[in-house]
């Protein structure tokens, strides 16, 4: 018996045809910019503070993103620094629509750095 709860997604996408690259597959810039999204939304929810991306890690892509594709971003906090957070996004996508195969796609580790209004950064926690 699995004893660990589901896994919720951050955001979760179906791909459209307006994404896709001329190999007709989805761009990696547009799986980059929802890691992206996906990092900042966890971010938001961990602290509410406006954040920004500093860093984003050792992308890799294992398998390629088709059209129809429900893409998943599962996020997780990895360390919380003094201004910074460091999140693990997993991204998977679901493929078919009767017998559906998820497919690992790539995972990214993002730094985001919490910030004020004049852009300075600012601590996470007081």
């Amino acid at each position: 018996m699995n004893s660990q709860p589901p896994r919720i997604p951050a955001i979760r996408m179906v791909m459209m045809p307006r994404d896709t690259n001329p190999l007709g597959s989805i761009f990696g810039g547009h799986i980059l910019s929802l890691i992206d999204q996906a990092a900042g939304q966890h971010a938001r929810t961990t602290a509410p503070l406006q954040f920004v991306t500093k860093v984003m890690r050792e992308v890799e892509f294992i398998a390629p993103v088709k059209v129809g594709d429900t893409v998943s971003f599962y996020t997780e906090t990895t360390r919380i620094g003094r201004t910074s957070i460091t999140i693990q996004v997993d991204v998977e996508a679901c493929r078919g629509v009767k017998d559906r195969v998820k497919i690992p796609v790539t995972s990214a580790e993002v730094v985001m750095v919490a910030i004020d209004e004049q852009g300075k950064p600012v601590p996470i926690q007081e």
